[in-house]
């Protein structure tokens, strides 16, 4: 009998949290950021210490937009190229792996599984690596969550993010992204740690991290991703901004092992 098989990025994935404790990934959206200019931001993101380059955005994204990106991304830069797709025009054939998501708390089945359906087919001709990602969507919710017609969780509400977060542990998905809004007020510390204490998951949080501070916050709740897209790409000096990141969501992955030093 043939079993379902985790894939290379997975895998490298695994094997750096269990070496780092923690990783950054930085997110281009191609509707804002051309594709020169991706290639410019990945380059140093890398040198910065960055894991992946996340490729994706809620709208304005095309097929094309994402195929461009990815091709200054790849001559620039050798990290991995994990697509974060709105839609399924957000797919590219040249990427490495596909956050292949779920927006669990979307009013519209379509974000819930619709979507997903006609993805599928592609993913599979493209021989993309899917990563089964359970997608929640907090606070204000953002552009994404208008776009998903989601009902975002308040952020007093911990207690609901993290029975999401279980179900979505229960239905088969090995991550969870909690959203807090591209630009917004980032995903609250006391929310992450009701997560991290419900399920055994891999957690990423995204949405409003603009400071080393925000994401060493996020990693010592219990975070094991930290995405930054925004601040990214709008920083003047991307190497620094990312370092800076970097650096922080180390230390709080030393402190949260209970190691010290470098």
């Amino acid at each position: 009998m043939r079993y379902p098989k985790r894939g290379k990025i997975e895998k490298l994935i695994l094997e750096k949290l269990e070496e780092l404790g923690a990783l950054h990934m930085t997110l281009i959206d191609p509707d804002v950021t051309p594709p020169e200019r991706a290639g410019e931001i990945a380059e140093e993101a890398e040198r910065a210490g960055t894991f992946a380059i996340m490729i994706g955005g809620s709208v304005g994204v095309s097929e094309g937009m994402v195929d461009e990106t990815i091709a200054e991304v790849k001559k620039r830069a050798s990290v991995p190229v994990i697509l974060f797709p709105g839609s399924t025009n957000g797919l590219s054939r040249y990427a490495d792996a596909v956050w292949f998501l779920s927006v669990l708390n979307s009013t519209n089945p379509y974000f819930i599984v619709g979507g997903q359906m006609q993805a599928a087919p592609v993913v599979k001709r493209y021989g993309i690596e899917p990563l089964p990602l359970a997608y929640i969507i907090m606070g204000d919710g953002g552009a994404v969550g208008y776009v998903s017609q989601a009902r975002p969780i308040s952020f007093d509400r911990a207690d609901i993010a993290a029975a999401y977060a279980l179900a979505a542990q229960y239905m088969g998905f090995r991550f969870v992204y909690l959203e807090g809004g591209s630009g917004g007020r980032p995903v609250p510390p006391e929310v992450i740690s009701a997560v991290r204490k419900t399920v055994d998951m891999i957690i990423v949080v995204g949405g409003g991290i603009k400071t080393g501070e925000l994401a060493y916050r996020a990693v010592e709740a219990g975070a094991d991703i930290v995405v930054t897209g925004t601040a990214v790409e709008e920083a003047e000096d991307v190497y620094s901004r990312v370092k800076e990141g970097v650096d922080a969501i180390r230390e709080a992955a030393r402190k949260r092992r209970g190691l010290s030093g470098p």
